[in-house]
């Protein structure tokens, strides 16, 4: 409601007359203080009077001191730092959700801050500022002593403490929003905490910076690192019981910065995470030809592309082709990220001198059929991977390149022989992620000219296929999109290939060939394609890869 029905409530209920309504309006328009406190700061009309007509005229629930009572339950939901630091008082548990005292409408934002702290809806109550200051004081002290219990036993700091809820509550909440991350950053004045949702951050909260320290030392625990080291990077991997039962691996890095440790949390669901090539968005000829490489019985096939473009999840993909009780694998990985039951898998620990090369070397003399080096960093162990393949190995890596051709060039790069390479390798696989248009909201539409020349799609030849735009509706997070699917780039090595490797001849060379010659579809294809078929955008298509 608006002013005008705050005013007409005061002169309805008797708690001023127009005369003083009019005084106490000048004495607020020339200070430029709000009517109702100008109204006590006159002496005009008692405090709790005003407040119950202002708590009606905004349509909320008015909490009265003279009734009020202290509630542990519902002081228990909050750090007592928030409570001081909100100015809100929590007053009661009701059907789930908690009510909190505020003496000011406008502060009604409060309940969105502090909901992600109590884990459940908050709603708000109007309290005289004088009452509410007062209950303030009175509550800290009792959140204080329920923080702090004494004895310090394990049951009584255990799954109460608000930093222990407000972990769990930051990952069970990712985990609902479908996050692959979350990133706990410090700033001057404030902790942001963002999720990763389908490969794009989302600002999810923002903590007072006094909440970092132990929100940082829980995680650290969780994680099983060093508390008391600030002053270098630290990985760990939290185990972690989702709701439903569902087992999270979580890996963990810490990282020292000037307004104190950032924390990178990703999340691996050990259910959900192995998929099959169809899943992952391979199709047609693209997908018949990676089969064919994949079922050769030596050579290496390399997957490139940066991080987070699910390089891993496609070598998984691929593996769980060739698992079957007639062919040993053996991987090696940093680390492990989903265990594959029938598989042998290796963790790289360098701190002990176990590295992708060393464990490359020992798995040699266990005779593998399928190797699996989870990346290819150095020379060693790239020529390793190498010999390994020319002895009879089928051998699984990734790189980090721009595309397939740029990996033949890197590997030479690393110092290992041309002939080498163009021996050895079969195929390079570059690959994206693409989010997937919400088929609950999406819109069709007719693209413009200009929209589809900037994906290389002739307007004249855009036939019968439906366009569509995100929207943006509740079971997407209003981000228009839900889910992902990559798009895929497969060089396949042939003699003309191998020739121009051993030539050293430049990547543009290699790339324009492998086009040219009909054999490889490039990303900005692949992802045309999947636009034509309306599984993603334009504009998504654009943000991934630049128009070539």
């Amino acid at each position: 409601m608006s002013s005008e029905a705050f005013r007409r409530l005061l002169i309805e209920t008797n708690v001023l007359d127009r005369d003083r309504l009019a005084k106490a309006e000048g004495t607020a328009s020339a200070r430029g203080t709000p009517l109702e406190r100008a109204i006590v700061t006159l002496g005009l009309a008692d405090e709790t009077a005003v407040w119950r007509a202002l708590a009606k005229a905004h349509g909320m629930k008015f909490v009265d001191p003279t009734k009020y009572a202290p509630n542990a339950d519902a002081l228990k939901k909050v750090p007592k730092e928030q409570i001081e630091q909100n100015e809100a008082l929590p007053v009661v548990m009701k059907d789930g959700e908690l009510w909190v005292a505020i003496d000011d409408p406008v502060k009604t934002f409060v309940a969105d801050n502090l909901s992600f702290l109590a884990g459940c809806a908050v709603q708000c109550a109007l309290m005289p500022p004088q009452a509410l200051k007062q209950a303030l004081r009175k509550a800290v002290g009792a959140a204080d002593t329920v923080a702090k219990p004494v004895g310090g036993g394990k049951e009584s700091e255990g799954e109460d403490a608000p930093i222990i809820r407000l972990v769990g509550k930051t990952i069970d909440e990712a985990l609902a929003a479908r996050a692959s991350d979350i990133h706990v950053e410090p700033f001057q004045q404030r902790v942001r905490v963002r999720y990763r949702v389908d490969g794009v951050l989302k600002e999810i909260a923002s903590l007072e910076a006094s909440l970092l320290a132990p929100m940082t030392s829980r995680l650290k625990i969780m994680a099983g690192l060093d508390i008391a080291e600030k002053r270098k990077p630290q990985d760990g991997r939290i185990s972690f019981k989702a709701q439903g039962g569902r087992d999270i691996d979580i890996r963990t890095s810490v990282l020292p910065g000037n307004h104190g440790e950032t924390i990178v949390m990703r999340l691996l669901d050990k259910e959900r995470g192995l998929m099959s090539l169809q899943a992952l968005g391979f199709e047609g000829r693209d997908r018949e030809r990676f089969q064919s490489v994949i079922g050769r019985p030596n050579g290496i096939v390399l997957v490139t592309g940066p991080t987070g473009s699910g390089k891993t999840t496609t070598l998984y993909a691929a593996l769980q082709e060739l698992n079957r009780p007639d062919v040993k694998i053996i991987t090696a990985e940093d680390p492990v990220e989903f265990n594959i039951r029938g598989i042998n898998q290796c963790q790289v620990k360098a701190r002990i001198g176990l590295t992708f090369a060393r464990i490359l070397r020992a798995m040699l003399r266990q005779a593998p059929n399928v190797i699996l080096v989870g990346e290819i960093r150095d020379k060693e162990t790239a020529e390793i991977a190498v010999q390994a393949a020319l002895t009879g190995h089928l051998v699984f890596s990734t790189l980090h390149t721009n595309d397939s051709a740029s990996a033949i060039t890197r590997l030479v790069d690393m110092g290992v022989k041309p002939f080498l390479v163009a021996a050895s390798v079969q195929a390079v696989l570059a690959q994206r992620l693409l989010r997937v248009v919400c088929k609950q909201c999406r819109q069709s539409y007719e693209p413009t000219p200009t929209e589809l020349r900037s994906v290389g799609i002739d307007p004249g030849r855009a036939g019968d296929a439906t366009f569509y735009r995100a929207e943006g509706c509740d079971a997407c997070g209003h981000s228009g999109y839900k889910g992902r699917l990559g798009i895929y780039e497969l060089l396949q090595m042939d003699n003309t290939l191998r020739e121009m490797t051993f030539r050293g001849e430049p990547m543009v060379r290699l790339r324009d060939y492998a086009w040219q010659s009909g054999g490889m579809s490039t990303l900005l294809q692949d992802g045309v394609r999947k636009v034509m078929q309306g599984h993603t955008t334009i504009p998504e298509l654009l943000r991934v890869v630049a128009a070539q």
